[in-house]
């Protein structure tokens, strides 16, 4: 008998230990009803995102009234000094809000839209489009005599230095708006529906499924939210909904938000900045170009500016057609 048969027989006749006579133990159900197979349950992950990040804005705004600070008046031009607090701010908070709760759920921040081996490209690539595709819409409206170009309004050095400042506030409107829509609520709401589809269907799609119903849901309150924008029209908000769609279908094509901030970022500020036009009835100070909408409002966006145009709808689809020729799907580029 070798060395090994005997270790055998004697493992076999051995007594079990304590441990091993101990069953596992189960979750409690106050465990259950929190974690889930993935962490923390999506559901308290958005309470608790939602009830932070209220609780940060409320005590800035709070700060804000007892300095005095106010924001611009109703019809009044936004000056590069407030634009820039009044994204950087939200901004920042959102990013703090979003880092602690990659903490809690011990998950690396970059999985909410900011992960990318390719984010210059995706993101350079985004500021052409975007630049391009809100010239092709102010041309239309030229062209169809729906909007007037009056004026000049900056020269020499001041091209470059309010282009330049408009362009970093314009950024932040980007980080801003897709962080916050599209970053860490579009994940967490995902992974949440992702796992009842799964439960409920049993289907290899759920995945794909809970990606495109959050981005509905955002979609719509996204396009609502535009609502409180002074000159803002039902078009406008149209709009503004099937824009975050597009921006959603980016999002899914790459696996991070990098186009579409880049676009984002071109988008508004070629028209608030270089065209002079209202963005959701918006105007900014120190704009390039002095312009006017000419007929109806439908037609020539109006006091909402060029995204409250009927054209909008076509330039959207266009959108789609560039986010779909031009950005191969994030698996697709893994694998080649």
């Amino acid at each position: 008998m070798n060395i090994e048969t005997s270790a055998l027989q004697a493992n076999e006749g051995a007594t079990p230990t304590s441990t091993e006579l101990i069953p596992p133990t189960q979750p409690s159900t106050l465990h259950k009803i929190f974690i889930g197979k993935d962490g923390l349950r999506a559901g308290w992950s958005l309470l608790i995102f939602i009830a932070m990040l209220a609780a940060i804005v409320s005590s800035i705004n709070v700060i804000g009234h007892k300095m005095h600070v106010s924001g611009p008046k109703p019809g009044a031009e936004i000056s590069p000094r407030v634009g820039l607090f009044a994204e950087g701010i939200p901004f920042l908070v959102v990013l703090l809000v979003t880092w602690i709760m990659s903490k809690l759920e011990r998950r690396p921040a970059s999985v909410y839209g900011f992960g990318d081996k390719r984010k210059l490209p995706h993101f350079f690539a985004g500021l052409a489009w975007g630049i391009a595709c809100i010239s092709l819409l102010v041309l239309t409206l030229v062209k169809t005599g729906l909007l007037a170009i009056d004026s000049r309004m900056l020269f020499g050095g001041d091209i470059l230095r309010y282009g330049a400042i408009w362009l970093f506030g314009f950024l932040l409107v980007g980080l801003f708006e897709e962080y916050l829509t599209r970053g860490y609520v579009q994940y967490t709401l995902t992974r949440g529906l992702a796992g009842l589809y799964r439960w409920a269907f049993k289907t290899r799609h759920s995945q794909a499924l809970g990606f495109w119903t959050s981005a509905v849901i955002f979609s719509i309150l996204f396009g609502l939210g535009h609502n409180s924008n002074p000159g803002e029209s039902p078009i406008g908000m149209l709009a503004a909904g099937l824009v975050a769609v597009v921006f959603c279908f980016s999002l899914w094509r790459t696996g991070s938000l990098w186009w579409a901030i880049g676009f984002h970022a071109a988008w508004d500020w070629g028209q608030s900045f270089v065209y002079g036009v209202a963005d959701s009835g918006l105007m900014v100070q120190h704009h390039l170009l002095a312009t006017h909408p000419v007929g109806k409002p439908i037609l020539s966006g109006g006091t909402t500016g060029p995204e409250g145009s009927i054209f909008i709808i076509a330039i959207l689809a266009l959108i789609a057609l560039i986010i779909h020729f031009t950005l191969p799907h994030a698996r697709d580029v893994q694998t080649t």
